[in-house]
């Protein structure tokens, strides 16, 4: 075997829609992938857009989200290595991609083509199950994404995004208002008063631009309305 070809079955190896096929499945898709790169806050995906192709990333970030007439941004994923985008539209009817991509750092991705998904489909019957496990995980997410939505608050929204972003007691991560309203499907002052009204009450500390966790157990419950 060619040494790009076994390098490419390693890689492939890493990601979560593959982990479990054969080896004779992976060499497979290592014949139909083709790999591209992309610098940070490059689009690479475009709502509305023909599907060019499903992705798979094995170097850097990328925000999957859709954007409303009035320019503001719902944040439906946010994947690092290893995770799967634009698998539906290769489904789709009408072939258009329902989602933007873009690249939060520089990314390196493997792309299978949407002309040659369906031979890949057929030398590799493997690959239609891990798409369908694929589908049924977006459907878990998105049904979870929309519950947030439509029954909890932006204050419980917001608490429960600062308990599953904290490391310990604290969030670690750099997460600027403006990237925590798009992930919550809100808008900048309504993050900005919501994180003054849990400061408020004595639930968080915003120390040097960190959030820290006070009082996890008033923030699970505040993450409930």
């Amino acid at each position: 075997m060619p040494d790009r070809q076994r390098a490419r079955i390693d890689t492939l190896r890493h990601i979560e829609l593959f982990a479990t096929l054969s080896e004779s499945a992976l060499a497979c898709i290592a014949g139909v992938v083709t790999p591209r790169s992309y610098p940070a806050e490059t689009l690479i995906v475009v709502e509305g857009e023909p599907c060019e192709a499903a992705y798979f990333i094995v170097e850097g970030n990328v925000d999957v989200y859709r954007m409303s007439f009035q320019g503001r941004q719902q944040v439906l994923a946010r994947l690092g290595p290893g995770q799967t985008f634009n698998t539906v539209p290769l489904f789709r009817q009408d072939g258009c991609n329902h989602a933007s991509a873009v690249a939060r750092t520089d990314v390196t991705l493997y792309a299978l083509l949407k002309a040659d998904f369906p031979r890949a489909l057929r030398e590799c019957p493997d690959l239609a199950l891990v798409i369908l496990q694929d589908f049924a995980d977006r459907l878990a997410h998105l049904t979870d994404l929309v519950e947030d939505l439509a029954l909890r608050s932006v204050r419980g929204r917001l608490a429960r995004f600062l308990l599953q972003q904290a490391d310990s007691n604290a969030v670690t991560q750099k997460w600027t208002q403006d990237d925590m309203a798009a992930h919550l499907g809100t808008v900048r002052d309504m993050i900005g008063r919501s994180l003054r009204a849990l400061t408020d009450a004595q639930m968080i500390r915003i120390d040097r631009g960190r959030i820290v966790l006070l009082d996890r157990a008033a923030l699970e419950a505040e993450a409930q309305n």
